[in-house]
């Protein structure tokens, strides 16, 4: 069955169906440097209108990006804890809009 509204896959393999702000803490967290370097949320659809991506910067914190093409947003921020990181995408998450919700 595919997510309801969107999924969470991160380069590790990870993938959580309409993730809570708690999964996208924890898989923000166990992003690193090395081999798990970034996680990507969006629709779970082909040819999604909007997504947002954490990336681990290689100096450190992480850069997030939020990008909608129905609104004409496109924002990139840098950020230092996970916490802070999975709240403001819960929020940005909530104000999209699903197609596939029947």
């Amino acid at each position: 069955m595919a997510a309801r509204y969107y999924c969470a896959d991160s380069e590790n393999g990870d993938h959580v169906e309409d993730p809570s702000e708690d999964a996208l803490f924890m898989l923000v967290g166990d992003l690193n440097d090395s081999d798990n370097t970034f996680v990507v949320i969006q629709p779970d659809e082909d040819d999604p209108l909007w997504f947002a991506s954490v990336t681990v910067l290689d100096e450190g914190g992480y850069e997030v990006v939020r990008r909608d093409t129905t609104r004409r947003e496109h924002d990139v921020t840098v950020e230092s804890g996970s916490d802070r990181i999975a709240g403001d995408l819960t929020k940005w998450l909530a104000a999209r809009d699903f197609q596939n919700t029947a």
